[in-house]
């Protein structure tokens, strides 16, 4: 059984960035009414391909969840970023000779978004309280950009 652990910059440094609020904004605008948190997420992406924002609707998932898959995009990063307050699953795991590794799981707290490395392994969109809605910044190009792996035997995520 692979446990959740709350998502820390440090923890997840090998697979992505947390975006997120944390600390003072880099500089103050309109008016000094808002706080800017500036340049938050390295964009990967091969030469084929640019950035593009889309929306992504999810479905609710419930605990425990059963891990039987994870993908990976290899031209380009990938952002999650949720448009409500709502805590959600992010799974990441290590290579492992062109495989995932182990699975590592962790739950955002409130207002925290996530950015893949280019090429990391990582589950999919996993909203755990009701259906999620996030913009997604990642590679729009005609080149594939998924690998899937399907495991012969699901992991256990839980808290």
């Amino acid at each position: 059984m692979i446990r959740i652990q709350p998502l820390t910059a440090e923890a997840f440094a090998p697979y992505g960035e947390v975006l997120d609020t944390a600390g003072a904004p880099d500089k103050l605008i309109n008016q000094g009414l808002c706080g800017r948190y500036h340049d938050r997420a390295t964009l990967d992406f091969t030469q084929e391909g640019s950035a593009g924002i889309s929306l992504f609707k999810a479905e609710l998932r419930a605990l425990p969840y059963a891990l039987d898959m994870m993908e990976r995009h290899p031209l380009g990063s990938q952002a999650f970023l949720p448009m409500s307050m709502d805590a959600f699953l992010v799974i990441v795991a290590p290579d492992d000779a062109g495989k995932p590794g182990t699975p590592l799981a962790f739950r955002t707290a409130e207002g925290q978004g996530i950015n893949f490395h280019r090429n990391t392994w990582h589950g999919v969109l996993t909203p755990l309280s009701g259906p999620g809605l996030f913009a997604v910044i990642d590679r729009i190009g005609g080149e594939e950009n998924l690998q899937e792996h399907w495991f012969g035997t699901p992991y256990t995520i839980d808290a």
